[in-house]
C-alpha cells in the first residue's frame, strides 16, 4: 500500500489534539461521565456506550497476559474495562488533558490487569506489539486513505485482531450533520469523514494476512458509527 501522507495525517492529528484539549475538553469530560448533558449529547453518550459494549464483546473474556492497545483512549472507559479482564493495556490519546482524566478515573483495583497511560501518536512504533488493537471513534476524523494506512501500520504490530470504527457514508448521517451545523458549537462533534463501506472493504482486502470479520452499526440520535473487525489469518 502507499505510504501514509504524514503531512495531512499529522495536521489533522494536531487539530484534534487542540480541539479536545481546549475547546471541547470539559464537554468531553462531561460526556464520558454521568453528569447531566444536553439531549443531543445524551444520544451520543448512549451510542458510545453501546459501541464500547460491542467492541468489548468482540474481545476475549479472559485477557490475562494479553497486550492491548486502546488507540484513542480518551478518558479511559474501554481501557479500564479491558484491564479488569486482565489485559496489559496501553491507552494512548492525542489529547494529554483527557489522558490525565483517564489516569485520575482509574480504579485503585483492576484485578490482574494494568494500564500504561500515554499521550501522543497512536501509530508510534515505539509502543511495541500487541495481541489486540481497539480504535473506537479515533479514526473517523481521517480521510479513507489515511484511515487504511493507519490500520496497515497497526497491523504490522498486531498478532490477533484490530477492532475499529468508521463513520458510514449514509444519506441519514449526511443529513444529520447538515442539521447539526445549526446547533451551538458546544453540541457539535469534531469534523468526521463519512466513509463508504464498499470502498473501505475494497481497500482492506489488499491488507495481506488479514480478513474482515464482524461488523456492527450503532445509531443513537446524533451518533452513528460502524464497528469493523480485522482478524489475522
Amino acid at each position: 500500500m502507499a505510504s501514509r501522507n504524514f503531512s495531512e495525517y499529522d495536521t489533522r492529528r494536531e487539530a484534534l489534539a487542540t480541539y479536545f484539549d481546549s475547546t471541547a475538553r470539559q464537554a468531553w469530560i462531561d460526556l464520558t461521565s454521568d453528569t447531566k448533558v444536553s439531549g443531543i449529547r445524551a444520544t451520543v453518550r448512549a451510542g458510545r456506550d453501546a459501541m464500547r459494549a460491542t467492541l468489548l464483546d468482540w474481545l476475549p473474556t479472559d485477557l490475562r497476559r494479553t497486550r492491548l492497545l486502546d488507540a484513542g483512549c480518551g478518558t479511559g472507559s474501554l481501557a479500564v474495562a479491558a484491564a479488569c479482564r486482565g489485559a496489559e493495556v496501553t491507552g494512548i490519546d492525542v489529547a494529554a488533558g483527557l489522558v490525565e482524566v483517564a489516569r485520575e478515573r482509574t480504579p485503585s483495583f483492576i484485578g490482574h490487569g494494568r494500564i500504561d497511560w500515554r499521550s501522543g501518536d497512536m501509530l508510534d512504533p515505539g509502543l511495541g506489539t500487541f495481541a489486540h488493537v481497539v480504535a473506537m471513534d479515533s479514526l473517523i476524523h481521517y480521510q479513507p486513505e489515511d484511515l487504511v494506512d493507519a490500520l496497515t501500520q497497526l497491523a504490522t504490530r498486531t498478532s490477533g485482531s484490530i477492532l475499529f470504527t468508521f463513520a458510514p457514508r449514509t444519506k441519514l448521517l449526511s443529513a444529520m450533520h447538515e442539521v447539526g451545523k445549526f446547533f451551538p458549537k458546544s453540541d457539535r462533534s469534531p469534523a468526521i469523514v463519512p466513509t463508504a463501506e464498499d470502498d473501505l472493504r475494497e481497500r482492506l482486502a489488499r491488507l495481506q494476512g488479514w480478513s474482515i470479520g464482524r461488523t456492527q452499526r450503532v445509531q443513537s440520535g446524533f451518533y452513528t458509527s460502524q464497528a469493523m473487525e480485522l482478524v489475522r489469518r
